[in-house]
């Protein structure tokens, strides 16, 4: 698999119209750095390749015969192939150079330098790109969803239940209704792993039964009509980090029997292909479906059941962790404001309570951030009272408190959950004042409360 510190399995394409350089080029890029080099004698060959095999690095010579490498940049452009590129000169014109950089290519370097600066070149070029992926994608997840949020006792079960399978690349199915956070469960399993890789998001709901394969497992040139360039699949894309295969209940099951060979053999086969690719990902597969009964219908496979199911994590609903809501609410206040660049509003004890006595069963967390997100748009005032609240959230939460249809709780659980709700709702009335709290709830005294505030892993939330 390349790697983006351009070692072992890295695929370089060097392009140069003298045929003896580029094979010496080649040959020391295999024997220091492990490389896998291909060689393109024009522009028109290196575009050729380019769209034929899967590069994740080109060395370009500007003065080629034909396609110079200053219009080999602008096809690149144009036909949106992102690879990255590094500018090689013999002829010191550094004008054409800078040229060459305005146009998309990384740096440049000199013909005469020793193999090892290019090398150095190579990795720096590489690990650049997998920065800019990173930041890529934190700035599309910025404010989709609270982080993995909530010291409940659910939750700390959550989060030691991650800690203890995080270290360990074994495929892990996570379950839980829409909303509650599996995506989230996956990404923390990801950021406590041993790999450095990219972690890469797949929604097996939101794609066309006819692309599923190419967009998992790859794809030739020629493999179908449009694909005019050979594309990695997610599995490759996710090499050395975590794919995750969200709703892994939707995929059909021809896609199903060849994902159950791809975790046994850990490789893949990119459609309209023969070549495998060895793939280190580790995959965590999650769903609100029951899998059990999909397979009993006859829509989902055993044997891939089988080979998902030795690790679950279950995720609680938020019904079952509503003492976890102020805090949510607080967070989701402050990151809603600060997407809105909008000042943050306070949200009152009594608009947390009525929070709290909804059960949030549309969609979880989801629905509590859009909630939020109405609150603060609609309330004129710096505070959030239980009028701002929606009317069917402040009305519903009586008629929506009996429990039907869901996996029953014990009483300690249930007794643990309503004191925990209790104390979170004084302490919100009181401003966190301890010994007030500890008052209105006819406790001794602040050390009675903070004995039971300990013992629920209750602190103040930041800011």
């Amino acid at each position: 698999m390349p790697r983006d510190g351009g070692g072992p399995g890295t695929v370089v394409l060097i392009v140069d119209d003298v045929a003896a350089l580029a094979q010496q080029y080649a040959y020391d890029l295999r024997r220091l750095g492990g490389i896998e080099p291909l060689t393109a004698g024009d522009g028109a060959a290196a575009l050729e390749l380019l769209a034929a095999e899967p590069v994740d690095c080109v060395i370009l010579d500007l003065e080629l015969p034909g396609i110079d490498g200053l219009e080999v940049l602008r096809t690149m452009e144009r036909r949106g192939m992102r690879v990255p590129v590094i500018v090689y000169t013999g002829t010191g014109s550094y004008d054409r150079c800078a040229q060459a950089i305005r146009l998309g290519a990384r740096s440049f370097i000199d013909k005469a330098e020793p193999m090892e600066r290019v090398l150095q070149e190579i990795r720096t070029t590489l690990e650049r790109e997998r920065l800019h992926r990173e930041v890529a994608a934190l700035e599309r997840e910025a404010g989709r969803d609270s982080p993995l949020i909530g010291s409940s006792p659910a939750m700390g079960r959550l989060h030691a239940d991650i800690a203890k399978l995080a270290p360990v690349p074994t495929p892990v199915l996570v379950v839980g209704e829409s909303g509650s956070g599996k995506e989230l469960v996956a990404r923390e399993l990801h950021r406590l792993g041993a790999t450095k890789g990219p972690f890469v998001a797949v929604n097996c709901a939101a794609l066309p039964h006819e692309l599923v394969e190419s967009e998992l497992f790859g794809h030739e040139r020629g493999a179908f009509t449009g694909a005019v360039a050979v594309r990695k699949g997610a599995f490759e894309a996710a090499a050395g980090g975590t794919l995750l295969l969200d709703e892994i209940g939707e995929l059909p099951l021809a896609a199903q029997a060849k994902l159950l060979r791809v975790l046994e053999q850990r490789e893949v086969t990119r459609l309209g292909g023969n070549r495998t690719v060895r793939v280190d990902a580790r995959v965590v597969a999650a769903t609100n479906r029951d899998l059990d009964a999909e397979v009993a219908a006859g829509r989902f496979r055993q044997d891939l059941l089988y080979r998902l199911n030795a690790h679950v994590l279950r995720v609680p609903p938020l019904r079952d962790r509503l003492s976890d809501v102020p805090e949510l609410a607080h967070h989701l206040m402050a990151s809603t404001s600060a997407r809105f660049r909008m000042r943050a509003k306070r949200v009152s004890a009594a608009a947390l309570e009525c929070l709290m006595g909804y059960e949030w069963r549309a969609n979880n967390v989801r629905e509590l951030r859009n909630v939020v997100e109405r609150m603060l748009i609609a309330c004129e005032g710096e505070e959030i009272g239980p009028d701002d609240v929606p009317a069917e959230v402040r009305e519903g939460g009586a008629a929506h408190r009996v429990l039907s249809g869901e996996a029953p709780r014990t009483f300690h659980e249930r007794r643990a959950e309503a004191e925990r709700q209790i104390v979170l709702a004084a302490l919100e009335r009181n401003d966190w004042h301890v010994t007030r709290s500890a008052a209105e709830l006819g406790l001794a005294d602040h050390a009675s409360l903070l004995k039971i505030m300990r013992r629920h892993g209750i602190s103040r939330p930041a800011g």
